[in-house]
């Protein structure tokens, strides 16, 4: 349940931020309505993980919105990951799965 739990949340954090980077950018302030709403999905999917050890969570969370970001610079920005890109974002990953692993 918890790296589908970061993936939604990364892409609720990442919707949210390029609805207020466009509004920013002169899109219409309308584009501030979807992004609150958006970041308000982010706090809240966070949020569920386990309370125990929320500092953990959210530091495995790092790397799977390290790897959303380049998906979403891929797929909506349209703009191709580079090597480095591909590598931080796998080396991330592995980081995130060390500290998700843990026992």
């Amino acid at each position: 349940m918890t790296l589908p739990l970061y993936a939604l949340a990364a892409l609720a954090e990442i919707a949210g931020c390029f609805a207020v980077w466009s509004w920013w950018r002169g899109a219409s302030a309308l584009w501030l309505i979807p992004g609150a709403a958006a970041l308000a999905a982010f706090a809240f999917l966070l949020a569920l993980t386990p309370p125990s050890h929320a500092g953990r969570s959210y530091a495995a969370y790092g790397g799977v919105y390290i790897a959303a970001s380049l998906i979403w610079l891929w797929a909506v920005e349209g703009a191709t990951p580079t090597a480095r890109d591909l590598i931080g974002a796998a080396l991330a990953a592995i980081g995130a799965l060390v500290i998700l692993t843990q026992s």
